[in-house]
């Protein structure tokens, strides 16, 4: 067992690339503003115009499912090292003065370095890569079904929110990441069954998780705004925070109407 730790240990936090790691906003790729705005106006732009293109071709259905399938089984792995890597990162890199480091980073003196940066920059771009979730529902034969308000939404500003939090060493981030990769280990792990034809009965459990995940930020939220208010300090950007909270507050409200319109009037008509 200890030789497993020690091997996960070394390759999620101790390796030069992820131990050594730093933010440099122009620097970084993918880290500048414009790189941002180009990336967000071309997934609503290319999203809106071939949601709303009729002539848009399908993929057949058996190369459809085999990309579906590749594509559940990558982010379902990758989601679950993501939360692996940014727990053990965490943990390496919480100072033993300030055990709540996780929660809250000392404003000015907490610079965008180390291995739990570095998972929240892969989380970053983990999120761009999701946008393919979205063109594989406009190339599928049920877009006009499936690709919701919600869907949209969510896809575009997390990407945004990912972003700040890396560039404004925003508080509390690795909670963040944490509880939404496993939460994401979930549902890939869904989807990747479901595409098999298996379909889970838990179903309602995924929505559940991502409903869940919300309620906890908030929760811990309240932890955070005591350090930050009662420290010799306070905790870094916390004006980013306020952003990621609303942001979390609207997709709870939605997740919960979805819910409801799903799972709680299907129960009663039944």
């Amino acid at each position: 067992m200890g030789t497993l730790y020690n091997t996960l240990h070394y390759w999620l936090v101790d390796h030069p690339i992820i131990s050594e790691y730093e933010w440099k906003p122009g620097h970084t790729p993918a880290s500048s503003p414009l790189f941002l705005g180009t990336t967000i106006v071309t997934y609503l732009t290319l999203t809106l115009t071939l949601h709303h293109f009729s002539h848009l071709p399908t993929l057949p259905s058996l190369v459809l499912s085999v990309v579906t399938t590749l594509h559940n089984i990558f982010l379902c792995l990758l989601s679950l090292v993501m939360a692996l890597g940014c727990t053990l990162s965490t943990l390496h890199q919480t100072p033993r003065h300030h055990l709540h480091w996780a929660i809250c980073f000392p404003a000015g003196s907490t610079p965008p370095r180390g291995p739990t940066f570095f998972w929240g920059y892969i989380f970053y771009l983990s999120k761009i890569f999701e946008f393919m979730d979205t063109l594989l529902i406009l190339l599928s034969g049920s877009r006009s079904r499936r690709l919701s308000f919600l869907h949209v939404y969510h896809h575009t500003v997390v990407v945004v929110t990912c972003y700040m939090w890396l560039s404004a060493v925003q508080t509390m981030f690795p909670v963040g990441l944490v509880t939404n990769a496993s939460v994401h280990v979930v549902m890939y792990a869904y989807y990747l069954l479901s595409g098999m034809g298996l379909r889970p009965r838990w179903k309602r459990r995924v929505t559940d998780c991502q409903i869940a995940q919300f309620i906890f930020g908030l929760i811990v939220s309240v932890f955070m705004l005591y350090y930050h208010f009662t420290g010799s300090e306070g905790c870094s950007g916390l004006r980013v925070w306020a952003f990621t909270t609303l942001f979390g507050i609207s997709l709870l409200v939605l997740f919960i109407d979805f819910h409801d319109k799903n799972y709680a009037k299907k129960r009663k008509s039944a």
